[in-house]
This record gives structure tokens, C-alpha cells and sequence, in this order.
């Protein structure tokens, strides 16, 4: 960044809507969508990201849904198995698309998600700025351990996943599939 950038103006991005249903079970939880994905409006809509590749690769028995206009039946499949979409941020500003670019961000409100997904049962975050923040999301979800410790409400699991994103390419392919289908089939949907 050079000299004066600091206080350059940068416009309030805004996050977009969690993909939830009453079946969602595994709510896997990105930080902040990235440019691609915003101006598209889709989750991971990277073509890099490996996200749908890594869950397409989980059930290879039912097809991903494909081309430009499939994001909305890609949304439906996911929620068929169990599994939903959103971000720690509702809101940052922030220039480019890596998570150490984030400023002044607002934290969704996870409170009201518990009502909406009564089979949550895993928050599987994508990455490690995600999983910052998983004491705020446990708190949120009334999921603070009692006076003996145990969790007040039914047990949801807190799991630091590997990041999808092209920029954790340090990773393969190979290693994060197996992470996020042992995820996945822990909670009986792989």
C-alpha cells in the first residue's frame, strides 16, 4: 500500500443472504464473499474456488448442477443434502478480495439462525478468518459452555475446515476433499 492509500475511501460491501432451510444440518461459514462472488451474487463464484468441486466430488452420485444459470438449483442441491451457505461478515469494506484486506467489518446476526435450522448440528468453517470468530458464532447460537462446562443447548460442533479459496493453493485438491467429506460424513451426510 503506498503512502496516502490508508485513508483512501473505499465503498461498505455487503454480504449476501444465508442459504438455510429447516433441513440444514452442517452450515459451513466463509468469512466474506470475494469480488467475483459479489458481483455475481453467488456464493464461491470464484471459477478457482474449490468449493463446489470439493462437494460435487463428496456425493459424485448426484450431479452438480451446471453452467452460468445452475447457481440457483446449486443453492437447492446443497440444501438437499443437509448443507447451507453464509458468512461471519454481513458487511466490510474492503479492497480486492483476500480476508487480511477486510476493515471495519460487521458480524452477521447468528442469534435467529438456531430458529431457522433446529437440525443444525456442525458450523464448518471455510478457512481460518472464519474460525476467528467461531467463540462469537457459539455464543450466538447459545451454545456457551454451562457451569459444569457442558453446553447449555443441544451439542453443535465448531470445525476449522481448510479454505476453498484460490488463494490457500499451499493445500491440494486431495487433502481438502478429505477433510471436508470426514466433515460431512460425521454429521451423516456423506
Amino acid at each position: 500500500m503506498k503512502q496516502g492509500d490508508a485513508d483512501a475511501v473505499t465503498d461498505r460491501l455487503v454480504g449476501l443472504a444465508p442459504v438455510v432451510s429447516p433441513r440444514t444440518v452442517v452450515l459451513v461459514l466463509g468469512s466474506f464473499p470475494g469480488a467475483a462472488s459479489l458481483r455475481l451474487q453467488q456464493y464461491y463464484g470464484h471459477p478457482q474456488n474449490q468449493f463446489w468441486r470439493i462437494l460435487s466430488a463428496v456425493w459424485p452420485e448426484h450431479p452438480l448442477p451446471e453452467g452460468a444459470a445452475a447457481y440457483e438449483q446449486r443453492c437447492h442441491w446443497l440444501l438437499e443434502r443437509g448443507v447451507g451457505l453464509w458468512d461471519v461478515y454481513a458487511s466490510c469494506e474492503r479492497q480486492g478480495s483476500l480476508d487480511a484486506a477486510i476493515r471495519r467489518a460487521q458480524v452477521n446476526d447468528f442469534a435467529g439462525l438456531k430458529a431457522r435450522c433446529p437440525l443444525l448440528r456442525a458450523v464448518a468453517h471455510n478457512g481460518g478468518e472464519s474460525y476467528r470468530h467461531h467463540a462469537l458464532v457459539r455464543h450466538s447460537l447459545g451454545m456457551d459452555p454451562g457451569p459444569q462446562g457442558g453446553s447449555t443447548a443441544c451439542p453443535i460442533e465448531s470445525i476449522k475446515l481448510p479454505s476453498t479459496s484460490p488463494a490457500h493453493a499451499a493445500m491440494g485438491f486431495a487433502l481438502k476433499f478429505a477433510a471436508w467429506k470426514e466433515c460431512l460424513t460425521r454429521h451423516g451426510l456423506a
